[in-house]
């Protein structure tokens, strides 16, 4: 456990293959942290059904009625719970067999969801009647996404560390 925990810090040095797997298996924690962060959210949703639709309808505009707003919020959470069912597919595939393409996939979506969400007030100043995200939620947010980020770069440089101790073993 120790190991695992010092693999995570992106600047700790890798001498050993041990040091090098526990650093690559930080990039399956840091998928893992957005699956339990969409477990959250669904089920705040869930708990909270009233403001789920208050917000489709008020984005919509006024032309929308209840039930058109009630099954905008389910198609929501129902894609919401398909793609947090997807993220935990390639969190296990990522603890089970590290990879770079899934690390650098996530750095991506990561470095999306990081712009999206810092445009956020921006773009909400511009839409009429766009719901308003308060300020402590995007900067939440934010703190997420940059530790799921640095996890990411911690996985793939101990991902890097396990493929050269593995190629030279090979030699």
């Amino acid at each position: 456990m120790a190991s695992l925990i010092s693999g995570m810090n992106p600047t700790a040095p890798l001498r050993t293959e041990a040091d090098a797997e526990a650093a690559s298996k930080a990039s399956a924690i840091s998928i893992f942290i957005g699956v339990i962060v969409a477990g959250v959210s669904i089920a705040w949703s869930l708990a909270n059904p009233a403001a789920i639709q208050d917000a489709v309808a008020s984005a919509a505009g006024s032309e929308v009625n209840a039930e058109a707003a009630a099954m905008g919020a389910q198609v929501a959470l129902y894609a919401t719970g398909g793609l947090a069912v997807i993220q935990l597919i390639f969190g296990i595939v990522q603890w089970r067999n590290p990879g770079k393409w899934i690390a650098i996939l996530f750095l991506v979506l990561l470095a999306y969801g990081i712009l999206s969400t810092a445009a956020t007030p921006l773009l909400a100043g511009m839409v009429p009647n766009a719901p308003t995200v308060p300020t402590w939620q995007i900067a939440l947010s934010l703190v997420i996404m940059v530790i799921q980020v640095v996890l990411h770069v911690a996985g793939l440089r101990g991902i890097n560390k396990l493929d050269k101790l593995q190629m030279d073993a090979a030699r």
